[in-house]
Order: C-alpha cells, then structure tokens, then sequence
C-alpha cells in the first residue's frame, strides 16, 4: 500500500537513488537510508556502525537493500544476517536485496535473505552500464585512457535504470514475490567493445590499456587504494569475470514487458549530457568497485 513507508539503503547511490525516485513518482512513502542524506524522513545508515541501523529501519514496511562495498566480501554475509535479525525485530515485511551475478558471496548472503521467514526477492544483476559514466572507469575514459587489469571474458552489462524499474516492480507487484530476479543486459560485450562504442560515438580517441592484475593493484595501492577494495577487484577481475556470466537472461523483458536496454542506447544518452567530454586532465582510472 502507498501508506506503507519503503526504505531504501544506499539511497545515494547508483540503484538506490533510482528506486528512491521511481517510488516517489508513483506516489509511495519512502524513507532513504545512506551516510549522504539527511532531513525530511531520511534517516542516517553506515554499513561499517550498526548503532545506525535500528533508528532507519524502525517503522518501515518494506526495504530495498544495497550493501557498501559489495556483496562479495567476506564480512557481506554476517553484515546481511544482522540485518534481516534487526528488520525481523522491527516488522519489516519484505527485503529486496540487489546482489551480484556470478558472485559467490553475494549468493551466500542471498540465501540468508531467502531464508529469513520474510518476503524476499533478490534481484541479481550483471556488471553496470554506468561504471562507464557514474562510477569507477568515467575519470580513465574523460582523460583519454582507461586502464583496467585484464578482462577475462565477455559480460552482459545491465543499464542502472532497467535494475531500479525491475526493483520497483519486486517492492510493488505481489505476483514478484519471493522470487530472484537474475537480470542482464541483451547483449555480450567486452571492455574493449564498450570502450570503442563511447568513443565511436563522442568522436574521440579513447585507449584501452590493460595490466596484469598484480601491477594493477600494486599501482593501485601506491595510490592509497584500501585493502578491501583491492581484495574486491582481484575478486572481480579474477574470478568472477572467468566466463561464467557469459549469457543473457530475458528478465527484464519478462518483468517490465520490454527489452532491455542496449549498451549504444545507454551511450547515446550518456553523451548527449557530455559525461565523457574532453577536458586538460591527465588523471588515469587506478581504482574501481562493482
């Protein structure tokens, strides 16, 4: 019901602000949970403090969950576990969590929500679109060269906008729950693929550079890079990107009644507000999260 308060963890970031404004927009009460909001119903909440927690959750009906830094690391499962004991306590109904393909953390922590006794879905997406624009590999792609440890496989990115509209739907449609929710972009792309369709389409000339993953992170590192962070990308980079997310799932369509978005439209887009243009930098991408 529209009455009923959904939160939202991670409320600034890449999903969370989407599923935050989607509900919105349809008229829902909302309450947005993450260490950059405040005011109105918004509440403080810090992954790394769980002396926050009780004071965002209590009250709510539903939660969509994204958890900081990724599902992946070690310390996700127990994180994941206390938080469904506390949302359990507070009579939260129902938790979406947004987790990772191919990840076998985050799969751990997925069977925790599964098997709280609540309503659940887990809604698991392949890599970002957006890392391209919003997030770790924008700053190497504006100055001219993006860097990266070596990809290992081809990936079925999946546009941010098409996982907050199936999430919405996961919070908001019955007939969705207790269901997970494996989406994809439509299409097999590689690094290099993408790299060359933004530039392609900015007209620039964009390089593509790719280390071993041990100098990548040593380079890294030298860069104040934390020791979590680079666990998580040796994780990515290493394991998960090994082949085993190489298909394409048709959840998206079958969830929202049309395709998924395509990589070039989500370029198009992106370049049309002039996220990659040119500027005097000499600034290279050393350091990324999912």
């Amino acid at each position: 019901m529209k009455n009923e308060v959904t939160g939202v963890v991670g409320a600034t970031g890449k999903t969370g602000i989407r599923v935050l404004h989607q509900l919105e927009q349809l008229g829902h009460s909302t309450r947005g949970l993450s260490r950059g909001v405040t005011g109105g119903n918004n509440r403080f909440f810090d992954w790394t403090d769980s002396s926050t927690w009780r004071a965002a959750l209590e009250g709510l009906h539903s939660v969509y969950v994204t958890y900081f830094p990724d599902l992946a690391v070690p310390s996700a499962e127990d994180d994941i576990r206390a938080f469904v004991d506390l949302a359990k306590a507070c009579e939260i109904k129902h938790i979406v969590l947004l987790s990772g393909r191919g990840e076998e953390g985050a799969q751990r922590a997925e069977e925790v929500v599964i098997s709280s006794g609540l309503e659940w879905n887990i809604v698991r997406a392949s890599w970002f679109m957006q890392n391209f624009s919003e997030s770790f590999m924008h700053d190497g792609l504006k100055a001219g060269e993006l860097v990266l440890p070596v990809p290992r496989a081809t990936e079925p990115f999946i546009d941010v906008d098409d996982i907050a509209e199936v999430a919405v739907a996961a919070l908001t449609r019955h007939e969705l729950r207790n269901q997970l929710l494996e989406i994809t972009g439509p299409e097999l792309l590689s690094f290099i693929d993408c790299v060359e369709t933004i530039a392609t389409t900015i007209g620039r000339d964009i390089r593509f550079t790719t280390l071993p993953i041990e100098t990548y992170l040593e380079a890294a590192r030298n860069d104040g890079l934390p020791d979590d962070i680079a666990w998580l990308i040796n994780e990515l980079f290493v394991n998960v990107l090994d082949g085993r997310n190489e298909s394409v799932t048709d959840t998206v369509e079958k969830v929202l009644g049309r395709p998924a978005r395509r990589f070039s439209s989500y370029v198009k887009a992106a370049a049309s507000k002039g996220i990659w243009a040119e500027e005097n930098s000499l600034s290279k991408t050393r350091t990324c999260a999912s």
